[in-house]
């Protein structure tokens, strides 16, 4: 049994999943954005990860033919020889990581009835439109997922917006959004209070990721600075176009930090530095953050229009506020941060609920449906 997975580029998310599935059956990932550093537009910069993202399984980089290079819009991917590649590597299954791109519907619309198409993706229903804009949406939609045979779903979610844009129960599996669990609760050496010059009983928030308006992190900054919140200090630890701003409005504000961009080997000592974790954001599929926070054990606050709250966050481990409504996020992180040993016994949970969403249960899935 052979297995090809269709990626756009080397994911630190990934990549974990690949090796655990090579070491269970014959796989090869063709990577479809081709072999340049990946520019990430939302951290406004090119990433170079710190962690081994090309071991223990085969691969191939794809030529992309693309004017505009890039995973941030559909025609920025363009193999003209992916399918005689994938082809030569004779699989009895493909796996392709998102339709949202020129060359991945090429490649569903060539393999449809060739061979079993299953599909990865995590969009969700979150984003409201207009009628006209949904029935068109519904039209594509149901066209594209047409196309795959069985739709790994990420979480309660992304599996309604499956079923919404026409896949069946029986095509649809369950495989968790994970990260290296193991990894981000891990104790450090290192001490980023210490750098930061913030003491020990204070208690600290983090928001840690892009700086781009889908996040919101302006959000976190207006209620925290409206709050004037004694004896707790906010972190912001990332990059992005909002970061000049940012900045600037939190001038003159002792407890207010930032530190730029962290590499992968750095960040689970970030997350061990706080106390609460904040996503506020106005629209996430997900929020991976969110996962990397809870196996770190700490508490979470994130708005309902993160993908990740309505599986991973309740009331035994954090919060969760109306996105963009500002009263009602001042009035969580007032609640969560009134009581810091609420805050480690919140962490303690979050730990607990994170433990099974991990790579190995969704290597198990992925399994299961070849097998099935």
């Amino acid at each position: 049994m052979k297995l090809a997975i269709i990626c756009t580029h080397p994911i630190q998310y990934y990549v974990p999943v690949f090796k655990l599935l090579a070491q269970k059956i014959e796989l090869k990932v063709f990577y479809t954005a081709g072999k340049d550093k990946h520019f990430d537009k939302g951290f406004n910069q090119a990433l170079n990860w710190d962690i081994p993202l090309f071991d223990g399984y085969l691969f191939e980089f794809l030529l992309n033919t693309a004017k505009e290079q890039g995973s941030h819009h559909f025609m920025g991917i363009k193999n003209p020889d992916a399918t005689k590649h994938i082809s030569s590597f004779a699989p009895n299954y493909i796996l392709v990581y998102g339709w949202a791109y020129f060359s991945h519907l090429k490649i569903l619309q060539h393999f449809k009835g060739k061979m079993p198409i299953l599909f990865r993706g995590d969009s969700t229903l979150l984003n409201k439109q207009s009628i006209f804009k949904d029935l068109l949406k519904r039209i594509a939609l149901k066209y594209v997922y047409s196309r795959i045979d069985k739709a790994f779903y990420v979480g309660a979610n992304n599996k309604a917006y499956f079923r919404k844009y026409g896949l069946k129960e029986e095509q649809l599996i369950f495989a968790p959004h994970a990260v290296d669990n193991e990894r981000f609760s891990r104790k450090s050496a290192s001490d980023i209070r210490l750098q930061l010059h913030i003491q020990e009983q204070k208690i600290l928030i983090l928001f840690a990721g892009k700086f781009e308006s889908i996040k919101n992190p302006e959000l976190l900054l207006n209620a925290f600075t409206a709050l004037n919140l004694l004896n707790v200090h906010l972190l912001y630890v990332g990059s992005g176009v909002l970061e000049t701003k940012l900045r600037s409005i939190a001038v003159g504000y002792r407890n207010i930090h930032f530190m730029p961009f962290q590499n992968q080997s750095i960040m689970p000592t970030v997350y061990q530095a706080c106390d609460l974790f904040c996503l506020p954001s106005n629209n996430d599929s997900w929020g991976l953050a969110v996962n990397e926070a809870m196996a770190a054990g700490k508490a979470i606050l994130v708005s309902d229009k993160t993908g990740s709250a309505i599986d991973l966050v309740r009331e035994l481990n954090g919060n969760i506020f109306q996105s963009g409504n500002l009263e009602d996020l001042k009035s969580k992180l007032l609640e969560l941060v009134s009581n810091r040993e609420q805050l480690r016994l919140k962490g303690k949970h979050s730990e607990e609920i994170i433990s099974s969403w991990n790579f190995e249960n969704q290597v198990k899935n992925i399994l299961n449906a070849i097998a099935n």
